[in-house]
Protein backbone atom coordinates (compact mmCIF):
# COMPACT_ATOMS: atom_id res chain seq x y z
CA UNK A 1 0.00 0.00 0.00
CA UNK A 2 1.65 3.64 -0.89
CA UNK A 3 1.56 6.12 2.17
CA UNK A 4 -1.65 8.25 1.71
CA UNK A 5 -0.39 11.75 3.39
CA UNK A 6 -1.65 15.37 2.75
CA UNK A 7 -0.22 18.86 3.69
CA UNK A 8 -2.11 18.89 6.96
CA UNK A 9 -0.88 15.62 8.25
CA UNK A 10 2.12 17.38 10.28
CA UNK A 11 -0.24 19.90 11.46
CA UNK A 12 -2.55 16.91 13.01
CA UNK A 13 1.11 15.10 14.33
CA UNK A 14 1.03 17.95 16.22
CA UNK A 15 -2.21 17.79 18.10
CA UNK A 16 -1.94 14.92 18.64
CA UNK A 17 1.54 15.00 20.15
CA UNK A 18 0.36 18.07 22.46
CA UNK A 19 -2.88 15.96 23.37
CA UNK A 20 -0.58 12.87 24.32
CA UNK A 21 1.72 15.63 26.09
CA UNK A 22 -1.80 16.52 28.20
CA UNK A 23 -2.92 13.44 28.84
CA UNK A 24 0.02 12.69 30.41
CA UNK A 25 0.42 15.50 32.35
CA UNK A 26 -3.44 14.55 33.54
CA UNK A 27 -2.30 11.28 34.95
CA UNK A 28 1.12 12.92 36.53
CA UNK A 29 -1.56 15.31 38.28
CA UNK A 30 -3.13 12.72 39.64
CA UNK A 31 -0.48 10.75 41.07
CA UNK A 32 0.87 13.84 42.65
CA UNK A 33 -3.18 14.04 44.52
CA UNK A 34 -3.53 17.38 42.63
CA UNK A 35 -6.98 19.43 42.93
CA UNK A 36 -9.61 18.25 40.84
CA UNK A 37 -10.44 21.15 38.76
CA UNK A 38 -6.85 21.51 37.50
CA UNK A 39 -7.05 17.89 36.57
CA UNK A 40 -10.38 18.44 34.45
CA UNK A 41 -8.70 21.52 33.02
CA UNK A 42 -6.47 19.57 31.13
CA UNK A 43 -8.31 16.55 30.25
CA UNK A 44 -10.46 18.92 28.56
CA UNK A 45 -7.21 20.49 27.18
CA UNK A 46 -6.87 16.73 25.83
CA UNK A 47 -10.54 17.05 24.28
CA UNK A 48 -10.21 20.14 22.48
CA UNK A 49 -6.60 18.73 20.42
CA UNK A 50 -7.91 15.45 19.84
CA UNK A 51 -11.07 17.23 18.66
CA UNK A 52 -9.39 19.60 16.53
CA UNK A 53 -7.30 16.93 14.93
CA UNK A 54 -10.31 14.92 14.05
CA UNK A 55 -12.02 18.14 12.37
CA UNK A 56 -9.04 18.66 10.09
CA UNK A 57 -8.53 15.30 8.88
CA UNK A 58 -11.82 14.93 7.95
CA UNK A 59 -12.01 18.75 6.52
CA UNK A 60 -8.65 17.91 4.51
CA UNK A 61 -10.19 14.67 3.32
CA UNK A 62 -13.78 16.45 1.90
CA UNK A 63 -11.33 18.92 0.49
CA UNK A 64 -8.92 16.55 -1.21
CA UNK A 65 -10.00 12.68 -1.43
CA UNK A 66 -13.88 13.55 -1.80
CA UNK A 67 -14.15 16.35 -4.30
CA UNK A 68 -11.01 14.36 -6.73
CA UNK A 69 -13.55 11.18 -6.61
CA UNK A 70 -16.57 13.19 -7.77
CA UNK A 71 -15.03 15.28 -10.96
CA UNK A 72 -15.83 16.24 -12.89
CA UNK A 73 -19.93 17.85 -11.55
CA UNK A 74 -22.21 19.33 -12.81
CA UNK A 75 -23.07 22.81 -11.26
CA UNK A 76 -26.11 21.40 -9.39
CA UNK A 77 -24.07 18.22 -7.84
CA UNK A 78 -21.61 20.96 -7.23
CA UNK A 79 -23.99 22.90 -5.03
CA UNK A 80 -24.55 19.69 -3.45
CA UNK A 81 -21.12 19.52 -2.62
CA UNK A 82 -20.44 22.73 -0.98
CA UNK A 83 -23.81 22.56 1.09
CA UNK A 84 -21.80 19.05 2.29
CA UNK A 85 -18.92 21.02 2.75
CA UNK A 86 -20.31 24.29 4.60
CA UNK A 87 -21.86 21.69 6.58
CA UNK A 88 -19.22 19.72 7.71
CA UNK A 89 -17.55 22.93 9.34
CA UNK A 90 -20.26 22.53 12.28
CA UNK A 91 -18.64 18.79 12.92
Amino acid sequence: MTPHTHQSHPDIIKRLNRARGHLQSVTHMMEEGRHCLDIAQQLHAVEKAVQQAKRVLIHDHIEHCLDDALRPLSPEQQHHVDDFKAIARYL
